[in-house]
């Protein structure tokens, strides 16, 4: 059985997954000359085709598939273990590189940097806030916190809260004065800000017929709760997302009317399995264990949930 040369395959990946010898080659920072010369070389050692040509583009025949389903898992892994092995030498120091979403970035994680500071002060932690989906090995991070319900393929997926988290709605003090003695249905004459399916479900649990029409809507949670603090709306939010805020006094909560909404992404930690024991990411998980119960004893205590 041929033995295909190996410098080729990381190619050969790269091919496969964008269908483009040029494209391709922008990503390996080679020459277009330089890819086609591989991917013929590779399968010339084979004795068989990888790709069918078809105008600019290139795509697997039955062949490629097979090998890419075995190669690309394996390139990976090869991956995680020189991160690995990396850390594991001190290479990487005590430095942790985390990437996160924004919401979660500004409402909940960033607020709580100085009690990491104080925790482990040994370790460096380097955030950097995206709501793309960030190739972890691949761009040097450590882990990322993500929202979804994966699964996050070559990864390992932590769950940060158990059990689902209720929403509520939120305002700034003087709309929560302004509100104050009214009935639920008097939030239907108010600007609405965030997602029309999270206030209907939010009057539906108020037991008020009402057609919610939203003034903004908003891809970020942290922009909406930013909004609703300027007195520019009222806000239906997770809870954990608000917290800080209802805590503060920035934010109040306008109504004991809360719900559980199903569809609601979960937040998880990721890492590459390699990185499981590594003394700082260790570190970060016991922190975000101990930082989510003491934001949930604090709810609790305040009266909010």
């Amino acid at each position: 059985m041929p033995r295909p040369p190996l410098n080729f395959l990381p190619t050969f990946v790269a091919v496969a997954r964008l269908q483009n010898l040029r494209a391709a080659a922008d990503q390996l920072h080679l020459t277009h000359s330089a890819v086609s010369q591989q991917i013929g070389a590779l399968e010339e050692r084979l004795g068989f085709p990888l790709f069918d040509r078809r105008g600019r583009r290139v795509v697997l025949n039955a062949a490629g598939e097979a090998l890419l389903g075995s190669v690309a898992p394996a390139l990976e892994r090869i991956e995680q273990g020189v991160q690995a092995a990396t850390v594991a030498a001190g290479g990487a120091g005590q430095t942790l590189r985390v990437t996160i979403v924004p919401s979660f970035a500004q409402r909940w994680f960033l607020p709580r940097m100085g009690s990491w500071r104080e925790r482990h002060p040994e370790i460096v932690l380097e955030v950097e806030s995206s709501a793309e989906l960030v190739d972890l090995v691949r761009q040097g991070f450590h882990a990322g916190i993500r929202s979804g319900r994966g699964p996050w393929p070559g990864l390992v997926a932590e769950r940060l809260y158990d059990g689902p988290t209720p929403f509520v709605a939120v305002g700034s003090p003087e709309t929560a004065a302004r509100l104050a003695g009214q009935p639920a249905s008097a939030m239907a004459r108010e600007p609405l800000l965030g997602d029309r399916d999270l206030w209907y479900h939010w009057f539906t649990a108020a037991g008020v017929a009402a057609d919610p029409v939203p003034v903004a809507t908003f891809g970020d949670a942290g922009l909406m709760l930013q909004a609703a603090e300027q007195g520019l709306g009222v806000a239906v939010a997770r809870e954990l997302f608000a917290a800080d805020a209802l805590q503060s006094g920035r934010l109040v909560r306008l109504s004991d009317v809360s719900f559980i909404y199903e569809r609601a992404s979960a937040h998880s930690l990721v890492y590459p399995p390699g990185l499981k024991d590594w003394t700082p990411l260790r570190a970060l998980r016991e922190w975000l264990r101990a930082e989510f119960e003491r934001s949930a004893q604090a709810l609790a205590a305040s009266g909010s949930t």
